[in-house]
């Protein structure tokens, strides 16, 4: 009788096992009463984190958004900086341009302009180039420029004549003359003898002196006269040579005066548009360059190679006057927020486009340069899952690098030096750009730990929850979500019982009865796929019947793995009892996580023990199939025997703890309860309850603690008594601070409220020997012994047997048991196996 007692006061009230929402109490009959949500829920702390760090317009201010897979980082990141960027008063970024710098090339200029104003400063500079193709040449070919250029030549023309005249005059009267010498390609002037009035070559002079027919004195005198003739003559083709040089100088000048006085008309126009000192200084050295190379109006580029469009043949020579437009806002009303799904170097940061010459060279310059997503959104936003950015080579330590410095140099990714020949420098943009990263928290506190910048440049954490409070609001805004996805997906209507089945879905995801799932990824399929059984039933709207069929259909497609171990029970593979009574054997229950979907399933637990000194021994420990954490739960295990039992006398006793038939390993202290139940009954041989399954971990004072998965773990054993069959006395012993956690399948509160399956909650292990054993666990008396013949008075009295019993025998023991002893006394002192 006082069992039972015991029994029914530590069973779990009815009401506990599932919290349920009346769909009665919801405001309204189905969506369409209903207004789509605009707010965010369930993220305040990360919200208002988010909003801190939009509002700091400070150096490293950026912000690191945090939280797992579906929580709804992404859409709640978009969602905040539309509201941001629409804001009134919010000025619009500059254009960003590339031009050509005339002094250095490699290292082009960056020119702003407000917003639009880059654009059109191209199509000026555009218009003012072809303006000169047109006019230029006209220019030159007009007949007042050819008239002042045919009086500048005629002059230099009638001074040659003059020197020559003067000079044949002189040549004649030292009886010489001037002839033309043809010497391959070149004619010039050269001064022959006169010999009976004709010129004749001085070679012809001294073959004549030798043969006697002219005298050699004469000779003499005229090759004398002549040298010196043929200096004066050198000296006026130098005098004219610079004289034609002075020519073609003043041709130049006024070339120049003319065009600029041509160009500066045009240019007028575009300066009094931009007034900015920088651009004067570009159109002033764009003037004078094109002033140098006024030839390039004569001429044209010449066509890429035919079939090779990457191989110039000769470039265009009016391409070091374009303009370069990186980053046009003209089409924007608000700044920029740019999510960068493809986060590679290239997109982050830009490139340099470089073309092959006909020398097979490559090439490139200022034209060729092109933004990525950080220059594109300057002054406003740039959104990058930090995954995607980590995985891609030269993107963390390039975006740290921009961050810290606050300027961005655009440069194509190249580690191996491939394009080294023809690298340009340009100017460095101005980081106005407030970047938003997203991860998991791990990454974050990895990098946290090892990267001493992140803290530095990220100054700002908006931390993403996985749960809400449980509120009226909370629900109203959940049911306001699902009019949302029903609006943009186009789905049937939800009435109340379904948005009721909903939430309670979300009330169970998060494990927790005062908490609301905010994993809105997960629940959107649940929506969409209770939205197509609706359809497959022709329904007018989604009933609850509808979402209870996609989860039990998400389940389905997941669960093979569960249906197999089910299986492997059922035909006696797995040993498993759910009737009857054993000594040192405990069914506990574990949970498997394959990752899309977790299921618990029962697994026995057996102990034995006998006299030695060995202690607990871990058999999984000893195999090597223990976690860090189960092997901790172990030793709070001994802990408790040593604080209850070994007071007044040594704990001298040899027990092994075993998970059968467990070959994948076992982590977690949640079977440590359960532990300590099974060396209880061995201890006292005292059989327990087989149809009661356990879970729940143990402190050292023998308080039975909370353990996670606790809905999987019972639904799991209920499954398993189902199909090996119901007896009604079958159920489960929880931690009873576990009972605002159960949120259990409808079948299973079903099958409490009928009384064929049961579920117990318990705070200490005297409470949970009670119920499997069916006998009080027995008080602690004054004289340190327990009240008589119940189960603490029955293992303590095993104990001190076994102590008495030890001390009798001394060191006879089995050689067998001695070895057990000292491997189990090394795995006690928490020594790793070699």
């Amino acid at each position: 009788m006082p069992s039972k007692k015991k029994s029914s006061t530590h069973r779990a009230p009815l009401n506990q096992l599932r919290w349920r929402l009346d769909a009665a109490s919801l405001p309204f009959q189905t969506t369409d009463d209903l207004k789509p949500l605009k707010k965010i829920i369930g993220q305040d702390r990360g919200v208002e984190a988010f909003r801190f760090g939009m509002g700091m317009h400070k150096p490293g201010y950026n912000i690191y958004v945090t939280g797992i897979a579906g929580t709804g980082r992404m859409s709640t990141v978009r969602k905040l900086l539309e509201q941001m960027a629409e804001q009134k008063g919010v000025e619009i970024p500059d254009d960003l341009c590339y031009v050509n710098n005339f002094k250095s090339p490699d290292n082009p200029i960056l020119l702003r302009f407000s917003a639009g104003k880059g654009g059109a400063f191209k199509k000026d500079i555009h218009d003012f180039i072809e303006s000169l193709k047109r006019e230029v040449p006209a220019l030159f070919e007009s007949q007042d420029y050819l008239s002042r250029k045919k009086e500048i030549m005629q002059a230099y023309e009638k001074k040659g004549k003059g020197f020559f005249k003067d000079l044949d005059k002189k040549v004649r009267e030292e009886g010489f003359a001037l002839v033309d010498m043809q010497l391959g390609d070149i004619k010039r002037p050269e001064v022959v003898p006169l010999v009976d009035g004709n010129p004749t070559h001085i070679d012809q002079i001294e073959a004549m002196v030798e043969k006697g027919r002219f005298p050699q004195e004469e000779y003499e005198v005229l090759k004398k006269k002549q040298a010196e003739l043929r200096e004066q003559v050198d000296q006026i083709f130098l005098e004219l040579r610079d004289l034609q040089k002075e020519v073609q100088e003043n041709v130049e000048k006024t070339d120049t005066m003319l065009f600029k006085n041509l160009a500066e008309d045009g240019l007028a126009s575009i300066r009094r548009k931009y007034e900015v000192e920088k651009v004067q200084k570009f159109l002033d050295d764009m003037l004078e360059d094109l002033g140098e190379n006024i030839r390039i109006f004569q001429t044209q580029g010449k066509e890429q190679m035919q079939g090779f469009p990457f191989i110039l043949t000769e470039g265009d020579p009016f391409q070091p006057y374009q303009v370069n437009v990186i980053v046009d806002n003209s089409e924007r009303s608000a700044v920029p927020v740019i999510v960068e799904t493809y986060p590679t170097y290239r997109n982050l940061f830009g490139f340099i486009e470089r073309v092959v010459d006909r020398s097979g060279v490559w090439r490139t310059d200022f034209s060729k340069i092109r933004a990525g997503s950080l220059v594109k959104a300057s002054g406003g936003y740039l959104v990058i899952n930090l995954m995607d950015a980590l995985i891609e080579p030269g993107v963390w330590p390039s975006l740290k690098r921009a961050l810290k410095t606050e300027k961005m140099e655009i440069q194509t990714y190249d580690p191996f030096y491939l394009f080294t020949t023809t690298g340009l420098k340009p100017e460095p943009v101005d980081m106005t750009t407030k970047v938003i990263v997203i991860s998991e928290d791990y990454v974050y506190y990895l990098l946290l730990r090892y990267d001493e910048d992140v803290p530095k440049i990220f100054k700002v954490r908006a931390a993403f929850d996985t749960s809400m409070d449980k509120t009226e609001e909370s629900i109203h805004r959940f049911a306001e979500f699902i009019k949302m996805r029903v609006e943009d997906d186009k789905l049937k209507p939800f009435d109340r019982t379904s948005v009721a089945a909903l939430v309670e879905e979300a009330v169970r995801m998060t494990g927790r009865q005062e908490k609301l799932s905010t994993s809105f990824s997960e629940i959107t399929d649940i929506i969409r796929e209770a939205d197509y059984w609706s359809g497959q039933d022709k329904a007018p709207s989604v009933r609850a019947e509808h979402v209870d069929r996609a989860v039990d259909a998400r389940v389905y497609r997941s669960n093979l793995v569960e249906e197999k171990i089910q299986e492997m029970i059922d035909r006696g593979t797995l040993m498993i009892d759910v009737d009857g009574e054993k000594v040192g054997q405990v069914n506990g229950l574990a949970v498997y996580d394959l990752g899309d979907y977790a299921f618990g399933k029962p697994n026995r637990i057996t102990a034995s023990t006998s006299m030695g000194r060995a202690g607990i021994i871990n058999i999984e420990r000893e195999s090597d199939l223990s976690g860090k954490t189960h092997n901790k739960g172990v030793f709070i295990l001994s802990g408790y025997l040593r604080h209850k039992y070994a007071q007044e006398k040594p704990l001298t006793v040899s027990a092994s703890i075993a998970f059968e038939q467990s070959y994948g390993g076992v982590e977690g202290d949640s079977a440590s309860s359960t532990e300590v139940y099974t060396l209880l009954s061995s201890l006292a041989d005292l059989p327990l309850k087989q149809y009661i399954a356990v879970t729940g971990s143990v402190n050292q004072k023998g308080e039975v603690q909370a353990i996670g998965g606790v809905n999987q773990k019972i639904e799991g054993y209920f499954d398993c008594c189902r199909k090996i069959g119901m007896t009604g006395n079958q159920g489960v012993m929880i931690p009873e601070a576990n009972l605002k956690d159960l949120m259990l399948r409808k079948d299973v509160v079903e099958a409490v409220e009928k009384g064929r399956f049961h579920i117990w909650s318990v705070k200490t292990i005297d409470e949970g020997i009670e119920i499997l054993s069916g006998r009080p666990a027995g008080k602690r008396k004054a004289d340190g012994t327990y009240t008589k013949n119940s189960i603490n008075d029955l293992v303590d009295r095993k104990l001190r047997e076994l102590a008495e019993g030890l001390k009798k025998f001394g060191n006879a023991e089995p050689a067998e048991e001695k070895g057990r002893e000292k491997s189990g006394g090394r795995k006690s002192s928490g020594k790793k196996k070699a």
